[in-house]
């Protein structure tokens, strides 16, 4: 071996030990090929090929652009990245598998897509803005409580409200395990006689936390919609539909949680 391909084969190497690894079923998520639960299946099933042997532990390590994944004799690269919103319908639950068997997002998804992931949960009797995506990274960060990104909803609650409950929830509601829950603000759209809408925005994505909120005030929700993630509107998207998000949509997300956008970097 000349020194020269020494010299470069070293720098290989060096960089190659640089690249950070993960999980071979992480890896299968971050590929966008499918979720980690079905990761850990395959390659439990020795469905996967990782650089010509078939590990059988799916926390087996993998640099990411380096090592070689197979399935079904399909090199897997990484996906392009897809962003896309989604007006979820009450009565649908959000996740990719149901014990239960009841509808879930995926059934309002062409089958023919590449594979996506909520970015978060509405839980069943919820609906209104729902994201998805294969951009794991860019999802987490989404609904990691440290962004503070706001998530605006319209509440239909089984009382008539006044402004001593919207300051309650404001200042913050103790529930019976005493967890103080809050939210950012609260307003009223309309009120009947048995009934009000409310707009809330929250900032911290507890789980079910309006609904535990009105819960621990004695308090019914009728109907629960998000309308709002950070900038981005779910307008007249109609009941389970989809689309992409834009290009400016995205960027103003992205803005929201205080990422730079290359051109800026």
């Amino acid at each position: 071996m000349t020194i020269k391909k020494a010299v470069a084969r070293q720098s290989a190497e060096r960089a190659s030990s640089k690249v950070k690894k993960v999980g071979l079923a992480r890896a299968l998520s971050k590929l966008g090929f499918c979720s980690r639960t079905q990761a850990v299946a395959l390659i439990r099933e020795g469905q996967v090929r990782l650089n010509g042997t078939t590990p059988r532990n799916p926390e087996t390590p993998v640099r990411l652009g380096v090592d070689h994944v197979e399935i079904a004799g399909r090199l897997l690269r990484a996906a392009e990245k897809v962003y896309v919103m989604m007006n979820k319908p009450r009565g649908i639950v959000t996740s990719a598998d149901d014990e239960k068997g009841r509808d879930t997002v995926y059934s309002l998804l062409p089958t023919d897509r590449e594979w996506l992931a909520p970015v978060g949960r509405l839980d069943k009797a919820s609906e209104g803005l729902l994201l998805l995506t294969n951009d794991s990274e860019w999802a987490a960060r989404i609904t990691d409580p440290a962004t503070h990104l706001e998530k605006s909803y319209h509440v239909q609650i089984a009382a008539k409200a006044d402004e001593r409950l919207i300051e309650a929830l404001q200042r913050g509601v103790e529930t019976q395990k005493g967890e103080v829950l809050q939210a950012k603000s609260v307003s009223m759209l309309r009120a009947g006689g048995k009934n009000s809408w409310l707009a809330m925005i929250l900032d911290e994505g507890k789980n079910r936390q309006i609904r535990r909120m009105l819960e621990a005030r004695g308090i019914g929700v009728l109907r629960l919609v998000r309308v709002a993630i950070g900038p981005l509107q779910l307008g007249d998207l109609s009941k389970g539909a989809i689309r992409f998000l834009r290009a400016e949509e995205k960027e103003a997300l992205d803005c929201a949680m205080g990422i730079k956008l290359k051109s800026e970097s």
